[in-house]
C-alpha cells in the first residue's frame, strides 16, 4: 500500500469521524445508527496504521493488490449493510400495512 493511499485512508477516516459526531451533535443522525460507520472507520483506520495487515489478507485470498482488496472489502460491507437495511424497512413497511389495516 503506497503511503499517498494511506495518507488519504487516514483523511477519509478521520473527515468520517468529525462528520459522525458533527450530526450526532445537531440531532440529524442517532448514535445507533452511527456505530456502524465509526466501526468502518475504525477499521480501515487499522488498516492505514498497519499496511501489513491488508496486505496479508490479500495474499491470502490471492487478490493482486492491497487497494483492490481494500475496494472489495468495504463493498462487500456495504452490500451486507443494504440488506440489513432493506430486511429492517421490509419490516417496518409490513408494520406500517398492519396498523393501517387496524385502523381502518
Amino acid at each position: 500500500m503506497t503511503l499517498l493511499f494511506r495518507i488519504i485512508l487516514l483523511a477519509v477516516c478521520l473527515f468520517t469521524y468529525f462528520f459522525l459526531h458533527r450530526s450526532i451533535k445537531k440531532e440529524k443522525m442517532r448514535i445507533e445508527e452511527s456505530i456502524f460507520w465509526l466501526i468502518l472507520s475504525l477499521l480501515l483506520l487499522l488498516f492505514a496504521i498497519f499496511p501489513w495487515v491488508p496486505d496479508s489478507l490479500a495474499r491470502l485470498l490471492g487478490i493482486y493488490s492491497t487497494a483492490n482488496f481494500l475496494f472489495l472489502f468495504v463493498i462487500f460491507i456495504l452490500l451486507l449493510r443494504l440488506f440489513y437495511v432493506n430486511a429492517a424497512l421490509g419490516k417496518l413497511e409490513e408494520r406500517v400495512k398492519t396498523l393501517v389495516q387496524n385502523e381502518a
